[in-house]
């Protein structure tokens, strides 16, 4: 990581309008990754993948107390909701926000692309989103976030208890749509969080549901996840529930091995879509070397066995490098 010293930072602190020429530091970090993988029965087969994402964050302390901290992101083609042509236009810039904190008064993230809603930020499942391995299995939904959204930590009311809220505001597709989170680690090795959020879109108006629990004893952690999708009117039959869990066993500080399962469950659809993972990770000297094993059934929801539904396995192969 490099450090570039005694940068002028100008912030503007939300509606306290604050503006101010501080003695402040500038810290550039990155990573990289090369990844090879193989999904049984898909058009995509074998192929070779590439990571890469430079952070530059930019922090200073005002005359009032209060920190200011400026996170931008270059992440070449990383935003997929865009079209391709649209990603290649904004490529490489990625994730942007301003974060303005004090011990009284919490911390207030403003991000001005590539945000995450208090629900959105904890949705990931216990086995890291086993689904998401290129089987073809529809993304899980979440709560809405995006450009311009806030998302504020209340300052500390009780130890190890924290409290988050988020704002998404409205647009000609839909009104404003918030989210809250509540999370508790009082107990050594246990933490629980329950966070609720809203998708606001004009005829697809939902309110998802994230519940999380990990316990860590000794070597091993054990964890467990659960979100459910409602919309608001049940005509359309396409209410969603993702539960997950997963064991990790930290063999040395070095090596670890995990298995997780997660099931995917549709209102309307007669067959869960399921999947397990199983990961072995090995960390040295800056380098994470991983190989994964996934296998999925009934994507799709049906057992149908074509080059997007059915049965599908999958591994993985990747060195990630953090610098």
């Amino acid at each position: 990581m490099n450090n570039f010293k005694k940068l002028g930072l100008t912030a503007l602190a939300g509606s306290l309008v604050v503006s101010s020429a501080v003695a402040g530091e500038m810290s550039v970090s990155g990573g990289a990754s090369i990844g090879l993988k193989n999904t049984s029965k898909t058009a995509s087969g074998k192929s070779w993948t590439m990571g890469n994402q430079l952070t530059f964050t930019g922090s200073g302390e005002l005359d009032n107390g209060m920190n200011v901290t400026l996170s931008f992101v270059l992440d070449q083609d990383d935003d997929t909701t865009l079209s391709e042509a649209a990603r290649e236009e904004n490529s490489p810039f990625d994730s942007h926000s301003v974060t303005v904190s004090s011990d009284t008064l919490g911390t207030l993230v403003f991000s001005g692309e590539g945000g995450s809603s208090a629900q959105s930020a904890i949705d990931t499942t216990a086995a890291g989103d086993a689904w998401d391995n290129g089987s073809g299995i529809t993304d899980i939904r979440s709560s809405e976030a995006g450009n311009n959204s806030m998302l504020y930590t209340l300052p500390s009311v009780l130890d190890d208890l924290t409290v988050k809220a988020s704002y998404s505001p409205g647009s000609a597709g839909g009104g404003s749509a918030t989210a809250y989170h509540i999370g508790y680690a009082g107990v050594e090795g246990l933490t629980l969080d329950y966070a609720v959020g809203e998708t606001e879109t004009i005829g697809s108006e939902q309110e998802h549901t994230t519940m999380k629990a990990s316990y860590a004893y000794s070597s091993f952690t054990l964890s467990y996840s659960q979100t459910e999708s409602a919309y608001d009117t049940d005509a359309d039959g396409l209410d969603e529930e993702i539960s997950s869990w997963n064991v990790a066993y930290t063999v040395s500080d070095d090596l670890s091995i995990a298995y997780g399962q997660e099931t995917i469950e549709t209102e309307d659809a007669s067959t869960d879509e399921e999947v397990s993972k199983i990961n072995v990770s090995y960390t040295t000297g800056g380098v994470t070397l991983s190989a994964s094993q996934f296998e999925a059934s009934a994507v799709g929801n049906t057992t149908t066995e074509s080059a997007t539904t059915g049965d599908k396995e999958r591994w993985a192969l990747s060195a990630t490098f953090a610098f």
